[in-house]
């Protein structure tokens, strides 16, 4: 049985001014925990399942020192979980060493404008890793990286993903000639646009779009056409549609 006092600390985890102070993070379910064992089993500071998950797993857990391992009963998972259905498997693991500098990546990147919603922003997160893209520029409104909601959406693609912090009005102002793409519900036709070889696609807030100040820095404005009556798309989903046309060969 856990003690109260480990219960607590991982409970405390959920919240971002703790995770920020201890450097660390949740992650839950056999996918993720299995990504992270095969990936980057370094970072995994500790490590709570039941019997049936480890006895699966046995090969993948030697590279952990075993003081770090917890067999755990359903009822201690639950204790421990933010899920309302508990699977199997939770670890602690380090957070990534922090980038300030948010120097003009290679390539095509990502830009994200005040995504709020923890879903929509890890599976963009994941939508980048899927189509190639290593770096995701965020303005500091953004939803946490290591919010749990995040981390499950992201599928383990924060291992293979660049996201950093930082201020994009002044970022846009350091990288006058960046070619930046803003989605927005009134820019050209994405179908009118050849792929994109570098530069970044800015992706706006989920209600609000992209700052009208960050607009004056792009250097086109791109619309995904629609036919039905829906005011928008989602986020995410618009991202996937966009990146799909733009990383073609």
């Amino acid at each position: 049985m856990l003690s109260k006092s480990r219960v607590k600390y991982i409970q405390s985890l959920y919240h971002k001014k703790l995770r920020d102070e201890e450097g660390c993070f949740v992650i839950e379910g056999p996918k993720i925990t299995e990504e992270f064992l095969l990936r980057a089993p370094d970072k995994i500071l500790s490590l709570y399942t039941v019997k049936s998950w480890l006895n699966n797993n046995s090969t993948l857990v030697k590279q952990m020192n075993p003081s770090g391992i917890f067999l755990i009963e359903e009822g201690d998972l639950e204790k421990i979980s933010a899920r309302s259905s508990p699977n199997q498997v939770l670890a602690i693991v380090k957070k990534k060493k922090e980038e300030h500098d948010a120097a003009v990546p290679p390539g095509v990147f990502l830009m994200l404008d005040d995504i709020q919603d923890p879903g929509n922003f890890g599976t963009i997160v994941r939508t980048a890793d899927w189509f190639g893209i290593d770096t995701v520029i965020c303005s500091k409104a953004c939803a946490d990286l290591y919010n749990p909601k995040v981390v499950q959406s992201t599928m383990g693609s924060l291992l293979s993903v660049n996201v950093i912090y930082t201020e994009l009005i002044d970022w846009c102002k350091q990288n006058a000639g960046v070619a930046i793409y803003a989605a927005t519900l009134h820019g050209k036709s994405i179908y009118q646009c050849s792929p994109l070889r570098e530069g970044a696609l800015l992706m706006g807030n989920e209600s609000k779009g992209v700052h009208p100040e960050l607009l004056q820095f792009c250097r086109e404005q791109v619309t995904i056409p629609g036919r039905g009556k829906a005011e928008s798309l989602n986020a995410a989903v618009a991202a996937g549609i966009l990146l799909s046309h733009f990383m073609q060969k």
